[in-house]
């Protein structure tokens, strides 16, 4: 077993959401690697090898991370990825369903962070 520490990719169209995960997910040992999207998800897959995605569903015009969510289960089946949303409406899209978690978007992340700690755990 390494003692790496395992690596987040946080996909989020907003700065400032990437760099509060960040900063909160660095704080409890986690890796993190942020994009907002726009780069194709295989290139960022392939470059960081995350253990866990956290892929907000809106990432702006014309971008959807439930289209990004069936690229990475085509490419990878097992790799954890946590839906986060502003929108609890999304949770019933068949097309969410591929998320192993799905948490609504808060200013507390304790629910987040617990996702991610379960998430990292399943993958091993």
């Amino acid at each position: 077993m390494s003692d790496q520490k395992p690596k987040i990719l946080v996909v989020d169209d907003e700065k400032h959401i990437r760099m509060l995960y960040q900063e909160e997910l660095e704080s409890v040992g986690y890796s993190v690697a942020t994009t907002d999207g726009e780069e194709p998800i295989e290139s960022v897959l392939a470059r960081e090898n995350p253990a866990v995605v956290i892929l907000d569903i809106r990432l702006g015009p014309g971008r959807s991370g439930l289209d990004l969510l069936q690229t990475i289960r085509s490419r990878d089946g097992r790799l954890p990825v946590i839906l986060c949303t502003a929108y609890d409406s999304f949770q019933h899209d068949l097309k969410s369903i591929a998320a192993d978690f799905y948490v609504v978007k808060s200013v507390d992340l304790s629910e987040l962070l617990d996702k991610v700690r379960q998430a990292v755990e399943r993958g091993r």
